[in-house]
């Protein structure tokens, strides 16, 4: 059993941070911006909570965080009431955030020149994934903290990976995202259209899914995606806000993301449309409008 922090209890860190209490059988602390979700949390799982991040993470083996953006991570760790004022020599910060590289390398600078380690973990998998503990995690940092870190990882997690030094992880899950920007949109017009056609979706994807088309989105969001229900995940703002990291970082190393591009702003039409907390499958919805 080790001792850990876990700061942000939102709709992925509030189950992660619960497999950490119960799968792994951790000693758990938390901490979340607004204390009722901390409260709740810890009536739920046991536990305890602390006020601010730096109490949370004062003598922990592990401290983990899945926040906002860019801005939120720096607040609750290099923050005033950060948890890096308080963190041990030797312990390690794994960050869930999809943030940028950039901050990444940031934080793994100050968390070395504080004597302890700094990982960025950013997962894939969705709310779906969180709550089921098998969300996939790509981890950017030193090999000796990644050893140490992955057994509390695994809590939550189905698949595990270290990508490379810090920024890794964060650089890894740009991909992940780019990805899967173009699969949604392939899927969302490749519906629209087969119905414009009069063909049957549900027949078409059964068979065009056990072929080179098939893919997770295909799987797991064409039922709803053609019954025109986007409510089951990861939110257009959440995707708009990865998308601009991503953006973000080809114009740093020189990468080409036309169709990332093109995809972003048919996710700035959904926002328009109403769409913001819709599921990423709410591309389809722009097309039938």
């Amino acid at each position: 059993m080790a001792s850990v922090a876990f700061l942000g209890l939102g709709v992925m860190g509030y189950p992660m941070a619960g497999h950490l209490r119960n799968k792994g059988g951790h000693d758990v602390t938390v901490y979340n911006r607004t204390k009722a979700k901390a409260e709740q949390w810890v009536g739920q799982h046991g536990g305890s909570l602390a006020a601010t991040p730096a109490q949370a993470a004062e003598g922990k083996d592990f401290v983990f965080s899945c926040v906002g953006n860019d801005d939120d991570l720096r607040s609750v760790t290099t923050g005033p009431e950060g948890a890096f004022k308080s963190m041990r020599k030797g312990s390690v910060f794994i960050d869930n955030t999809t943030a940028s590289a950039e901050v990444a390398r940031e934080l793994a600078a100050a968390a070395e020149a504080g004597g302890f380690s700094f990982l960025d973990a950013p997962v894939s998998g969705g709310q779906a994934g969180a709550e089921n503990g098998v969300l996939t995690v790509m981890v950017g940092g030193e090999q000796d903290a990644f050893d140490r870190a992955r057994p509390v990882i695994d809590a939550f997690a189905r698949m595990v990976g270290l990508m490379g030094s810090a920024g890794a992880g964060q650089l890894t899950k740009m991909i992940n995202q780019i990805t899967i920007a173009g699969l949604v949109q392939g899927l969302a017009e490749g519906i629209h259209f087969g119905k414009k056609a009069g063909l049957d979706i549900e027949k078409v994807i059964e068979v065009i899914s056990k072929g080179a088309a098939g893919s997770w989105q295909m799987e797991n969001r064409h039922k709803t995606m053609n019954a025109g229900k986007y409510d089951f995940g990861f939110a257009v703002d959440w995707m708009r806000k990865d998308l601009g990291i991503c953006l973000a970082e080809a114009d740093r190393n020189g990468a080409r993301l036309p169709v990332t591009a093109l995809v972003d702003q048919f996710y700035k039409d959904v926002q328009a449309m109403g769409g913001e907390r819709w599921d990423t499958s709410s591309l389809l919805a722009r097309l039938e409008k």
